[in-house]
């Protein structure tokens, strides 16, 4: 596959946005073109496009070994979150709180709190691993429903899902995933999660389609009404042209897992040998991690500076989660991993991905090496 990137961008924030696979994006938009006909219409053309979104759920179904009918398509990561806690809440109308990670991304939380649940979190350290006894204690304390994201969108640190599964089962609590940065860049253990999410623009498919896969087909849980789209769970018209690109993207990262994370491993190891040459410190170095995530602190303080600087050499890195990065906060995750704020505000995202280069690699480094010395 064409990478979409010119030469002149050397892109390594693949954790924010993967870019777009363009021939498959530009394939599903002449379909688009010649067959914009609304999915839920009543003509044998609306019929043929909604037969495409449930060929779709079938292969995302099978992918998983879930069921169809629980997957509900939406336009975000965000919406795919919040319909996953609208579900808790149709599930427990009483219940005021429930067990959360510390390392969720802001959505997540911000749901818990629309649906009011108060987010009780589970202690974590430098390892950006969650503390399994503490998660046991507070199960045995007060039963309830856990939300423990399987891949950190900003450490890469990867969760331990199937002792969390047998806590929780232990305790016949549900278990619910954020999946957006594991899913299509490690084997992801599926069979452990009661509900979980994922979305196309992480994998390069484009914006505008993402799912949620809920505990069991209850036609109360929706976010949207006015509309009986996604077997009621979802009032809307679909976007058949992104839900198809999801699906052909999916099928392309699954076939090219090893081989990509293969090449990702050896260039996370280049990366991270030659930055602590230089005084960078690797976060979570020795905890089991995405191999394109590369989560570190600077040995400089002029971290805006750095980046405008790598910016100009047409370099782009970030400084963490992309929903939060331009306020340029102190990450809460490195926090609750007991890091200072000091230390949290001297921190970069290194992210690579499908159409990274060798080339690409040495061109950060080179660049990156440049730059420290100089704010030193």
């Amino acid at each position: 596959m064409k990478s979409p990137l010119t030469n002149d961008i050397k892109y390594f924030d693949y954790n924010a946005t993967h870019p777009p696979f363009t021939e498959i994006l530009e394939t599903c938009l002449a379909d688009y073109l010649s067959g914009f006909y609304n999915p839920s219409g009543i003509t044998r053309f609306s019929l043929k496009n909604q037969g495409k979104i449930e060929q779709t759920r079938k292969y995302f179904a099978n992918l998983t070994n879930g069921q169809e009918k629980q997957f509900v398509f939406s336009a975000t990561g965000t919406e795919a979150n919040y319909l996953l806690i609208q579900s808790l809440r149709v599930l427990y109308p009483n219940l005021d709180s429930v067990i959360v990670s510390p390392l969720e991304h802001s959505s997540m939380y911000s749901a818990l709190e629309s649906y009011g649940f108060k987010a009780t979190l589970i202690q974590t350290d430098h390892s950006g691993i969650i503390d399994l006894m503490d998660l046991e204690n507070k199960l045995k304390e007060n039963p309830r429903p856990v939300v423990c994201l399987y891949a950190g969108n900003e450490t890469g640190v990867i969760q331990p899902a199937e002792e969390i599964s047998k806590l929780t089962k232990k305790y016949d609590q549900l278990f619910y995933s954020d999946l957006m940065q594991g899913f299509c860049k490690t084997d992801v253990p599926f069979q452990f999660f009661d509900g979980y999410t994922f979305s196309g623009h992480k994998i390069g498919g484009g914006m505008g389609a993402a799912l949620t896969y809920l505990p069991k087909p209850d036609h109360r849980f929706h976010l949207f009404g006015g509309g009986n789209q996604e077997n009621n769970h979802r009032a809307g018209t679909e976007n058949i042209f992104a839900i198809e690109c999801f699906k052909q993207v999916a099928e392309i990262q699954f076939r090219e897992l090893e081989t990509k994370n293969e090449k990702l491993s050896a260039f996370q190891s280049l990366i991270e040998e030659k930055l602590e040459s230089l005084g960078c410190k690797i976060i979570a170095k020795y905890s089991p991690r995405l191999p394109n995530t590369t989560f570190l602190i600077l040995p400089i303080q002029s971290v805006d500076f750095f980046l405008l600087g790598m910016e100009e050499k047409g370099i782009l890195v970030s400084t963490g989660s992309s929903c939060k990065s331009r306020a340029r906060e102190a990450s809460k995750s490195l926090l609750y991993m007991g890091y200072s704020e000091e230390e949290a505000l001297r921190c970069i995202r290194i992210s690579t991905g499908y159409f990274t280069t060798e080339e690409d690699v040495k061109t950060l480094l080179t660049n990156m090496e440049d730059l420290i010395h100089k704010f030193q």
